[in-house]
């Protein structure tokens, strides 16, 4: 974990395990409690028994999904498919200027059930498995085959290892990673030393992974992502709000609103853009931030490394300054850091 010091314009080198040494009792932890869902689903066209593979994304409204499809061939309006070993049917009703489909899903059950039992977790794909599913009772890979037993046991550590320790509500394809560095231990030292956790919710979808291609910054337009704010949490973020506020004497710090990762970042500055503090809230967030952005909730910030031209980076860049974070990085280049999903962190104080 890399601690970069924003006042100072420093930064050094720590662990994960340090982190109780950097908050402060009165500090709260916010984290993104989104479940990540199996989204990754396998099936073949009705008519040509072609292979399709979706990506779920959300459903927009009843019965009716937005997904990204890899084939063969583009999915046309009105193809037919039978998906998750025939468990679910769907209908491809039309194609997106963003690349997505719309599809209405229909099965005997929930769909989210039957991801739960056919759905392969949505790792991202620097991570390589190259296997897909053909039927039922086939599996297929696009390399050598491993034993199907094989192939279970690695689907199920993929499910719980992308996947947060307090993920509760299901609904993105990606997860917060942030949160990844978290072990049941960890979360229990702090709240020993009196850092408190409260939870937001932001689904993951297209809108945090999708490069900026504009030629104007102003210009790029974030995909909509869904978020929740519940009543526990606004009370609790805006007592340290108020608390921040109030003379303190020498040598006590003020408490400070510690978000975990960039999707919470997201979320508190959506809802508290206008007033500086926080109500119950749900909708969807478009909310694009870059240098120069004016922070009313964050006061700290845990979150991994991530990729030049990315939205995330430049979330960073505004929270920290530009010219601090590009030193951090080319000193996280040289130490040796990991970046992507499963990397090392930084903590922005």
């Amino acid at each position: 974990m890399m601690v970069v010091d924003r006042p100072a314009g420093r930064f050094h080198h720590a662990r994960v395990r340090d982190l109780p040494g950097y908050l402060c009792a009165g500090d709260v932890l916010v984290v993104n409690d989104s479940r990540v869902i199996p989204a990754r689903v396998f099936g073949v066209k009705k008519t040509t028994g072609g292979r399709v593979e979706l990506l779920l994304l959300a459903e927009s409204e009843p019965g009716v999904w937005t997904a990204l499809s890899r084939g063969s061939r583009r999915l046309r309006t009105g193809t037919d498919l039978a998906l998750a070993g025939g468990k679910i049917e769907a209908t491809v009703l039309g194609r997106h200027a963003n690349g997505t489909v719309s599809l209405t899903l229909r099965s005997d059950r929930s769909v989210l059930d039957v991801l739960e039992e056919e759905g392969v977790p949505p790792l991202p794909p620097y991570i390589r498995r190259n296997y897909s599913r053909a039927g039922p009772d086939r599996v297929r890979a696009d390399g050598p085959l491993p034993p199907r037993e094989a192939l279970a046991r690695q689907t199920a550590l993929d499910r719980e290892r992308y996947q947060t320790v307090y993920a509760a509500r299901p609904g993105s394809i990606a997860a917060p990673t942030a949160g990844l560095h978290f072990t049941p231990e960890l979360l229990a030292e702090l709240e020993a030393g009196g850092v408190s956790r409260s939870a937001v919710t932001l689904h993951v979808g297209l809108g945090t992974f999708r490069p900026v291609t504009a030629v104007r910054v102003e210009e790029h337009v974030m995909e909509p992502e869904r978020y929740t704010l519940g009543t526990e949490t606004a009370e609790r973020l805006n007592a340290v709000i108020r608390a921040r506020a109030e003379p303190r004497p020498p040598g006590r710090s003020a408490p400070r609103i510690v978000a975990v990762g960039t999707t919470t970042v997201r979320v508190l500055e959506t809802v508290g853009a206008e007033s500086g503090r926080l109500s119950p809230s749900a909708g969807s967030t478009s909310l694009f931030i870059y240098p120069p952005f004016r922070f009313r909730i964050v006061d700290a910030l845990l979150t991994n490394f991530h990729l030049p031209g990315s939205t995330l980076i430049m979330l960073v860049s505004a929270f920290a300054g530009r010219e601090l974070i590009l030193r951090a990085y080319q000193e996280a280049v040289r130490e040796q850091y990991r970046f992507y999903s499963y990397g090392d962190c930084m903590l922005v104080l």
